[in-house]
């Protein structure tokens, strides 16, 4: 039997979450439910305790403006996981829908102006499932965090550290990837030509490999549909 780990989940969503004082202020409380539920080795714990002494410790202003740089200014660090499967196009908003139906099957109710695909809020409604459900649910977005972390990665960001924890939350080794280069902020926001579809990100070619799609694993075996494909 999987050994349960949501407390260590809900302390990865809040510090993927805006850091805000009212958040800053519970770093000890997380870092003590870090250590109580060890579900992470020794130094992933070390490395998690090390970024939250620091965020509770800096500058209000240097740790607020270095989330917004690190995951609000580029696609690579984005921490909407649709982002990186959907892009703009508008195949996002029925992924939404449907993940927005997961979460309340579940009791989990957003608040106004949250998205479903935040990282934050996936990982909140993966810490109340069982053990083995949250793993393989976390899984199936492999290839999406490893991309994140491999970005952060290549920033330097104390971050990465949040996603490797994820990672090996998922049962899986945190490890670099090639990732491209990302564009500039002027060539993120640089609209499509016309006739060109919604964006040049997230299109799916006939023959090309389809985006993922979050579903709860019982939907998916009474559906008898795959939850992610390749």
């Amino acid at each position: 039997m999987s050994k349960p780990f949501p407390l260590t989940l809900r302390v990865l969503a809040h510090l993927l979450s805006y850091p805000a004082a009212s958040l800053r202020d519970h770093m000890a409380e997380m870092t003590a439910a870090l250590q109580r539920e060890r579900a992470l080795g020794a130094d992933r714990l070390e490395e998690l305790s090390a970024l939250m002494q620091h965020l509770r410790g800096a500058r209000a202003m240097d740790v607020e403006a270095h989330y917004v740089e690190t995951f609000d200014r580029g696609r690579g660090t984005a921490l909407h996981l649709f982002e990186h499967v959907h892009g703009d196009s508008r195949d996002r908003g029925p992924a939404m829908i449907d993940l927005l139906k997961t979460y309340e099957q579940a009791g989990l109710y957003l608040a106004p102006g949250e998205l479903p695909d935040h990282l934050a809020v996936v990982l909140e409604y993966a810490s109340t499932q069982p053990p083995a459900q949250a793993r393989a649910f976390l899984r199936e977005l492999t290839h999406i965090l490893q991309a994140i972390f491999s970005a952060l990665l290549r920033r330097e960001s104390p971050y990465a550290s949040v996603l490797a924890a994820v990672l090996e939350l998922a049962g899986e080794k945190a490890q670099a990837v090639k990732i491209p280069d990302e564009p500039t902020l002027d060539e993120s926001w640089e609209e499509p030509a016309a006739f060109g579809g919604c964006s040049t990100q997230g299109q799916a070619s006939p023959g090309q490999p389809q985006p993922i799609q979050l579903v709860r694993a019982a939907a998916r075996q009474a559906s008898n549909q795959p939850g992610a494909s390749a």
